[in-house]
């Protein structure tokens, strides 16, 4: 099945005043977004999506390092405790209304104050904005926290347009009002989102399109045979499993590759609402169990012809604040029995995970439950709509649920808003005092070697509670179509369109 080309505006699909051919890239999603609302949404899709319709206070390069986007500069006082950025002028947001101090104030309140946002962790520490001037500002924080300028190179520095947020309150999300190189068009659930070139983008002269589309299709294989039929140009996360086709099957297609800052796992309900008051929230033992009946490495082999990493952390093995006090456990079947038996289930335990509606996700349970079985844990697989899926996590609508986190460029941004009692995407209800104490004090830590031994206190405190256990880290790929020029992918798994265009 491939996809016919949709129907734009007459303005894009027909020639340019000069004649030449609109340039309208087409991106194929592995899923739908979410809320287009960066204080409430949570999907991977949903930012790459942001990635061209919103723009932050801060970027990073493929080399992670943080860069001006909204913001030209920035500084630290002595003690980390405000940070004091200067603003770009000539901006405005899609609807005509100017960027400036002020308006970053009122995003900044908004994510703070709005019930519905899930920022309110990522900058719980700034306690104070001061308007210095038209294009400056400083944010006042509460403790030291050197995380938040990474922060602001996420969704926690979207900047959206403060009137039509004030306007639209917790439905902006279906009319999103943002400054980034694109603006809203239109939305069909499922189906696609729209997105138009703005035309008064401080950066204009870096885009090339004259509109992005972006399609949610689950099947990597449908994906993969739209962009080979010329029906996509990109595709997010090509399967591992293609990869070797790709690469040695002609046609045009080229593929991008950048290692993931995130994770794959399982979230357990430890104590999110009524169902986690469950043996596998009650007792860590059973969560150990499952640990150690399942083989990452299998699941990496099996799943992914060996392309991506197995893991039992926040960040990869390769990563400098993985601890290495903990290894990625061997699969143990014996000791996962023996650890069921302890906790009184000497005939084996039945557990429910929900799962995301992609067949990599799917066959990855499906190597988790058949590894299972062994030590006599009965897995059943519940397939949902991934961002109806979410929704039932957040509300705790659950008992395992394979999820995962694409990842930050501080490790604070993988681990605190998880794990934390206060955490903004704390599914889990995992609350432990010593966590939050530990966590807490990493951000308030400019010295990495001092951060990590905090992170590595609190990895000895989870990896004995596991109230996430974590599977594989990703490699992304990313297929490009014969044509698309101008592309480079990230870390972060973003797809960000300065620079992009098409072949004529």
């Amino acid at each position: 099945m491939t996809l016919s080309r949709l129907p734009l505006a007459a303005a894009l699909l027909g020639a340019t005043a000069l004649g030449a051919q609109a340039q309208d890239l087409r991106i194929g999603l592995a899923s739908d977004a979410d809320v287009l609302d960066p204080d409430q949404s949570r999907t991977f899709v949903g930012r790459i999506v942001y990635a061209s319709l919103c723009d932050k206070l801060v970027d990073i390069t493929p080399e992670l390092e943080i860069v001006p986007q909204l913001a030209t500069d920035w500084s630290f006082n002595d003690d980390n405790t405000a940070l004091t950025l200067t603003l770009r002028e000539g901006v405005t947001f899609h609807d005509g209304t100017p960027f400036d101090a002020e308006a970053v104030a009122r995003n900044i309140e908004r994510s703070q104050t709005l019930e519905e946002s899930r920022r309110k962790s990522e900058l719980s520490s700034i306690e104070n904005v001061e308007v210095l001037g038209d294009h400056q500002i400083r944010l006042d924080l509460g403790q030291p926290d050197v995380t938040v300028l990474a922060q602001l190179a996420d969704r926690a520095g979207m900047m959206i347009s403060p009137d039509a947020a004030d306007e639209a309150g917790a439905d902006f999300g279906s009319n999103p009002v943002c400054s980034g190189p694109f603006s809203f068009a239109e939305r069909v659930a499922q189906d696609r989102i729209v997105l138009e070139a703005f035309d008064d983008y401080w950066n204009a002269d870096e885009i090339h399109l004259d509109s992005v589309t972006y399609l949610p299709i689950p099947d990597t294989t449908v994906r993969l045979a739209n962009l080979q039929s010329g029906d996509l140009d990109i595709i997010d996360r090509l399967g591992a499993t293609d990869l070797a086709q790709v690469q040695g099957g002609g046609g045009g297609i080229t593929v991008e590759e950048a290692v993931s800052l995130g994770y794959q796992g399982i979230t357990f309900n430890v104590d999110n609402g009524e169902r986690g008051d469950n043996p596998w929230g009650n007792d860590a033992r059973l969560r150990r169990a499952l640990s150690l009946a399942v083989g990452r490495g299998i699941i990496n082999d099996v799943v992914f012809n060996g392309v991506y990493r197995g893991g039992n952390q926040p960040f990869p093995p390769t990563s400098p604040w993985y601890d290495e006090d903990f290894p990625v456990p061997e699969r143990d079947v014996e000791a996962a029995r023996a650890l069921l038996e302890e906790a009184g289930y000497p005939d084996g335990i039945d557990l429910e995970v929900q799962v995301p509606n992609r067949p990599e996700n799917l066959q990855v349970m499906q190597v988790v439950q058949s590894m299972a079985s062994e030590a006599g844990i009965r897995v059943s697989i519940t397939s949902k709509e991934f961002a109806s899926m979410l929704q039932d996590q957040s509300a705790g609508a659950f008992t395992g649920s394979q999820v995962g986190w694409s990842g930050r460029i501080d490790p604070d941004g993988n681990i605190h808003q998880f794990l934390t009692t206060e955490g903004g995407i704390n599914d889990s209800g995992y609350s432990n005092e010593e966590v939050d104490r530990l966590l807490n004090e990493a951000r308030t830590v400019s010295d990495d070697a001092e951060r990590k031994e905090l992170y590595d206190e609190a990895r000895a405190i989870l990896n004995e509670d596991l109230p996430i256990m974590y599977l594989y880290h990703q490699t992304w790929l990313t297929g490009l179509a014969e044509g698309v020029e101008g592309f480079t992918a990230y870390p972060d798994g973003m797809m960000r369109l300065e620079g992009v265009r098409l072949a004529e």
